[in-house]
């Protein structure tokens, strides 16, 4: 074991690291800051200039501009993660990933490292923006438990983008996966407004999804939340990115076999 500690780490970080700047080359400068600095500030202001034409209170824009603040890390979660499966079947590098003998969990999670920097960036300028452009009251003191839920949302989210480009293995493209849950996060997590105007079946809908704790999550930390309400935020967020994960490399292997003995990875 001491000796496959090396091999381990080696295609784990060969995989972080080479991956992003081989697929759809996502490691270019203007995409980077364009996802971290302009996407953020463009779906906040949107979300927040629709509240505010309906004569939504103060409270309500903050509601929005949080939520929304927070639902930007689907893009470097979701999108890129999935778009490394799209970008190497497209490049038929997929054949040679699958056939190599390197261990699935360094192999398929290395992937997510620099997807999780991104979202961490992203989300924090969100929230900057929140404080400082749209008025978002914030308080020093909410620093430390607000990190907490930034830091452990943008690993859940990770996870679950690499669940769906599990999925993306078998499918012709992930980019209409990576739309579908873009949508359903904003619709069901609580983002726009509080799950509780749905029916009791929908409700449980959004619960589903690890956004919709990352969004709680960090409103609880932004107004103070006891610890005990926070806890149970951070324990949602560890469970989901756990339970996410295990699905990812499960359906990595069920598809990876599935893919093999029918073809689909050559065709795109």
């Amino acid at each position: 074991m001491a000796g496959a500690a090396p091999g381990f780490w080696r295609n784990f970080w060969a995989n972080a690291v080479l991956s992003p700047r081989t697929t759809l080359g996502f490691m270019r400068i203007d995409f980077v800051l364009g996802t971290i600095f302009v996407i953020p500030l463009m779906q906040m202001a949107f979300f927040a200039f629709v509240v505010q034409l309906g004569n939504g209170s103060v409270a309500e824009t903050a509601f929005v501009v949080v939520g929304n603040a927070v639902a930007t890390v689907t893009y470097p979660s979701i999108f890129s993660v999935c778009q490394t499966t799209d970008s190497e079947k497209q490049q038929g590098t997929m054949e040679h990933l699958l056939v190599s003998p390197a261990p699935r969990f360094p192999l398929y999670v290395g992937r997510g490292l620099v997807p999780i920097g991104i979202s961490l960036a992203t989300v924090t300028v969100g929230l900057v923006y929140a404080f400082t452009v749209f008025g978002v009251p914030f308080h020093l003191s909410a620093v430390g438990p607000l990190a907490i839920s930034v830091v452990l949302s943008a690993f859940a989210m990770v996870g679950f983008g690499l669940l769906l480009g599990g999925v993306a293995l078998y499918l012709r493209t992930s980019i209409i996966l990576g739309n579908i849950f873009l949508f359903i996060g904003l619709l069901f997590s609580g983002v726009n407004f509080p799950l509780s105007q749905f029916p009791g079946p929908v409700q449980y809908v959004g619960d589903l999804f690890p956004l919709t704790f990352a969004v709680d999550a960090v409103r609880d930390s932004i107004a103070g939340a006891p610890l005990r309400v926070l806890g149970l935020d951070w324990l949602y967020l560890s469970v989901s990115m756990a339970i996410a994960i295990g699905l990812a490399l499960g359906l990595w292997r069920t598809f990876e076999r599935r893919a093999l003995t029918t073809g689909s990875i050559a065709r795109f």
